[in-house]
């Protein structure tokens, strides 16, 4: 397959300091004012004893950071199919989290049009004490190239 030299492909570490600022302005952002995000009185009330970052919010610690991967691939081919995120502990203000992205997997599956070729990334971020908190999983699908039409 024409991406599996891909695969384990990692990237730089990089370094993210959560700051209730971050919470807040990304809760603004999307427009969720869940008061776990945003108002500290009542998320010490909560089970979670303080305030939390919304669940998409390490999709901002991955584009705040430059640290992309470069996967060398046409952009023009490349369409975002899915979006995941997996916690094993929510993130809060105060964090340092450490974040690394690599290429996690490479298949392919037939499409209407033909073959179509996925690449799993999944930033990894972890705590100071090297705990997983999160992975980000990123689905691309990269189109094959269109085959040219022969004119006789």
């Amino acid at each position: 397959m024409e991406l599996d030299y891909l695969k384990g492909l990692t990237g730089n570490q990089f370094v993210f300091e959560v700051e209730k600022r971050h919470i807040r302005q990304f809760a603004e952002a999307i427009g969720d004012f869940n008061p776990l995000y945003i108002d500290e009185e009542y998320a010490a009330k909560t089970i979670y004893g303080g305030i939390i970052a919304p669940p998409t919010f390490p999709i901002a610690i991955g584009q705040d950071s430059g640290e992309n991967l470069d996967l060398k691939l046409d952009q023009r081919r490349m369409l975002h199919g899915e979006q995941e995120f997996i916690y094993e502990r929510p993130i809060r203000p105060g964090d340092t989290l450490y974040c690394q992205m690599k290429v996690s997997d490479v298949y392919e599956r037939e499409g209407k049009k033909g073959p179509m070729q996925f690449v799993v990334l999944d930033t990894e971020i972890r705590d100071e004490m090297g705990k997983l908190v999160v992975i980000s999983r990123t689905n691309i699908i990269y189109r094959p190239l269109k085959a040219k039409s022969s004119t006789v």
